[in-house]
């Protein structure tokens, strides 16, 4: 999949950045750094990575939002263990743990959660963009230098 996501550039790496942020665990860094690897500009690299990565992120608010567990549990394979950890966390943390969507493992139920909680969507947007936006900066600028 890495060779038909690479092959498309920009397209390619924005569909396995929102990918990655709902229903398949893919790596989008590994298709950034290809990208990067292959002389495609750093600044449209950071910028759609970015961009698909939050929409991911708010399809899974959507989801939460919605408050379908069918969803939650079939589509995005969050258990209700693993939900109910990721509430306790957000509840402990608050919503500046937004800032950390982007961590593997945890950051798609994070956002799962903050939509089932109802958490105000500006807010959500502004936050998981900040901290997606920051970590493609930091991989691509380890790629590029």
């Amino acid at each position: 999949m890495l060779e038909y996501l690479t092959e498309y550039g920009y397209q390619g790496l924005f569909l396995a950045s929102f990918l990655a942020a709902t229903i398949l665990p893919l790596s989008s860094e590994l298709v950034l750094t290809y990208l990067l690897a292959n002389g495609f500009d750093p600044v449209y690299v950071v910028i759609i990575a970015t961009i698909g990565n939050t929409l991911g992120a708010v399809t899974n608010y959507a989801i939460g939002f919605g408050g379908s567990i069918l969803l939650v549990r079939k589509v995005l394979r969050i258990s209700e263990l693993e939900f109910e950890k990721t509430r306790k966390r957000f509840e402990k943390y608050g919503i500046i743990s937004l800032l950390f969507a982007w961590v593997p493992i945890i950051g798609d139920p994070l956002t799962v959660v903050a939509g089932s909680l109802k958490i105000n969507f500006s807010l959500f947007l502004l936050l998981v963009t900040i901290g997606k936006f920051l970590r493609y900066l930091v991989v691509a600028y380890l790629v590029v230098n």
